[in-house]
């Protein structure tokens, strides 16, 4: 059971992708986007970005992970920077590299780059995701790491700048499964999620994100989603269909002509389901 370290750092091409607004609304929609340029279609919501690579990031990760340990997977983080907004109309082309393989004592995580283009060339958007399989040691690994997005733990003994509270729905997986196309079954099938160790179907990382982001748009940049300019995260505990998360956000200096803030969200129990989140909004 060995992962393809041989293929760190090929990239591979994704299909052409052209962005329709009936699929970003529905997105929204999934996602219980309230903000007014996503609801309307005039532009995409954030975390849409992942729906054009989706296909492209599936062929790199089958590509590198052994066939028997797929279904082990679960999202442990992903990092969005925001170049141009998506807008309907738009025809992309996204490419996908796996980056680093790093074994753990607890599992194996994969670190994938990803890049999305507009029919000029032009740089839309580019991501970083690290996948973890649970439970898979031994082997070797290499590579690079992701980009680093800690929350700086001297904020706690500070107020946050922000608070958002947001309600997951019981039908939310199943929404935000046909708008996304992601049908990973944790996220569909009660006895499947149980038989894996998880305690059932659980929310979507991306959709955790995705929320997220609207609560950033709307409590840091009033509400104009073409301010938000990176979001990164590290999804620690599963959200369950139901919960409300609490998400806090705390304002962590400037980076390159942005006001970076850090944010952590918990669920009612109080525990972190997001960890080192960070929103960078263009001043």
């Amino acid at each position: 059971m060995g992962f393809a370290l041989e293929k760190l750092g090929q990239w591979t091409e994704g299909p052409e992708f052209k962005v329709e607004a009936d699929r970003t609304k529905a997105y929204a929609a999934a996602t219980n986007d309230p903000i007014a340029a996503h609801t309307s279609g005039e532009v995409a919501p954030p975390v849409f970005a992942v729906v054009p690579i989706w296909d492209t990031m599936a062929g790199t990760m089958a590509g590198v992970v052994p066939p028997e340990v797929l279904l082990l997977v679960v999202h442990g983080e992903q990092d969005m920077r925001f170049h141009k907004p998506i807008v309907p109309g738009a025809v992309l082309r996204s490419r996908a590299a796996p980056i680093g393989i790093h074994v753990k004592q607890s599992g194996t995580t994969v670190v994938s780059r990803m890049e999305t283009r507009d029919e000029a060339g032009e740089l839309v958007n580019e991501q970083y995701s690290v996948t973890f399989f649970r439970g898979v040691t031994g082997g070797e690994g290499k590579g690079e790491t992701a980009p680093e997005h800690r929350f700086p733990e001297e904020l706690r003994s500070t107020d946050p700048v922000a608070v958002a509270e947001q309600t997951f729905d019981l039908d939310q997986t199943y929404r935000y499964s046909a708008a996304s196309g992601d049908k990973v079954p944790i996220h569909l099938d009660e006895e499947f999620a149980k038989s894996v160790g998880l305690p059932g179907i659980i929310i979507h990382g991306l959709c955790t994100m995705a929320f997220t982001s609207w609560a950033a748009i709307g409590e840091l940049a009033a509400g104009e989603p073409k301010l938000l300019k990176r979001l990164a995260v590290r999804f620690s505990k599963p959200v369950l269909p139901g919960e409300t998360m609490t998400t806090r956000f705390w304002t962590a200096g400037e980076r390159e002509g942005n006001t970076v803030y850090a944010f952590e969200s918990t669920n009612p129990h109080g525990d972190a389901v997001i960890k080192d989140g960070v929103a960078e909004i263009a001043i």
